[in-house]
């Protein structure tokens, strides 16, 4: 599919990721490997140079929610509905060296933050509780409130964190933890964000419209895009055009051009498309559905 100034949008490849359904999906910094995980409890890790199945990492006793590679690192991280998250690396995958606990629920997500010195990673639960971890310590340093289907940190420093809880996304210092701007638009729950490469911008999902949210200007919604018939569940901003939002929904991908306030329905899965990455290293986009696949957008 080819859009104006010589944009196009192709299915790349379609790995056979899973033997159940794929919730989540994330590519290491320098885009050499691709995470995918889900309801078969397993984790699996791609190698993107060659496209075969690197490795998986199996030690979840119920489905995996989410899964996060640490900047500029081979780690990576998996959370689970057994209240649990693990540490990987992805070198030596064979058991995880450390196993995180001490949510009572459902674990729903959880990010490395986005500078790979300082030693933080985050977990929300099906409570809105948000866990902060020391990975080096294996320990929780910080017990907070606000955050359920989705934490992402900030990129470029990671002061701010954004959590999806309900139809509220709240945007936390995380030095202070103190909530700074509670974005509060949505009708239905949010079920996934995320910011664009400055960290300026978050964009957020529910069923019914995705909005961006300036940072800059103290957290104004700036763009809108309104669902006309297809359920919107995930989203990711294109690693090259700045101005293009990559929407997961059910068996398509909608393409939106916030710029021009132009979207496009691109056929893509058989069922829910629910969870989306993106690798400015390669360009490439990586889409993880129901239908038990990963497909690879260039």
């Amino acid at each position: 599919m080819d859009v104006s100034n010589g944009f196009s949008f192709n299915e790349f490849s379609c790995l056979r990721a899973s033997t159940s359904k794929v919730v989540c999906c994330h590519f290491s910094s320098d885009g050499k490997l691709l995470a995918s995980a889900g309801h078969d409890k397993k984790a699996v890790l791609w190698n993107m140079d060659t496209l075969k199945l690197k490795n998986t990492l199996d030690e979840h006793s119920h489905l995996i929610t989410d899964v996060r590679f640490s900047p500029n690192s081979t780690r990576l991280a998996t959370s689970s509905f057994d209240k649990s998250v693990k540490v990987w690396d992805a070198e030596n995958p064979s058991y995880p060296f450390r196993t995180l606990t001490g949510h009572m629920t459902s674990v729903m997500s959880l990010d490395f933050h986005s500078n790979n010195g300082v030693d933080l990673l985050c977990s929300s639960d099906s409570n809105s509780e948000i866990r902060y971890w020391s990975v080096s310590q294996g320990a929780c340093t910080r017990v907070s409130k606000g955050g359920m289907a989705q934490v992402r940190f900030q990129p470029c420093g990671g002061q701010l964190l954004a959590a999806a809880a309900e139809n509220i996304v709240s945007i936390f210092d995380v030095e202070t933890d103190t909530c700074i701007h509670s974005l509060q638009r949505h009708i239905k729950p949010v079920h996934s964000v995320c910011w664009d490469a400055t960290g300026d911008f978050l964009a957020s999902v529910s069923e019914d419209s995705v909005r961006v949210w300036s940072l800059t200007s103290h957290g104004e919604c700036i763009h809108e895009l309104s669902c006309n018939g297809n359920k919107f569940h995930s989203c990711v901003f294109h690693p090259k055009y700045l101005s293009l939002l990559v929407i997961g929904c059910y068996q398509s991908l909608e393409l939106w051009n916030m710029a021009e306030n132009k979207s496009m329905t691109l056929p893509a899965h058989e069922g829910l498309i629910a969870g989306l990455a993106q690798s400015p290293a390669t360009g490439m986009v990586a889409s993880a559905s129901h239908d038990k696949c990963v497909k690879l957008w260039k």
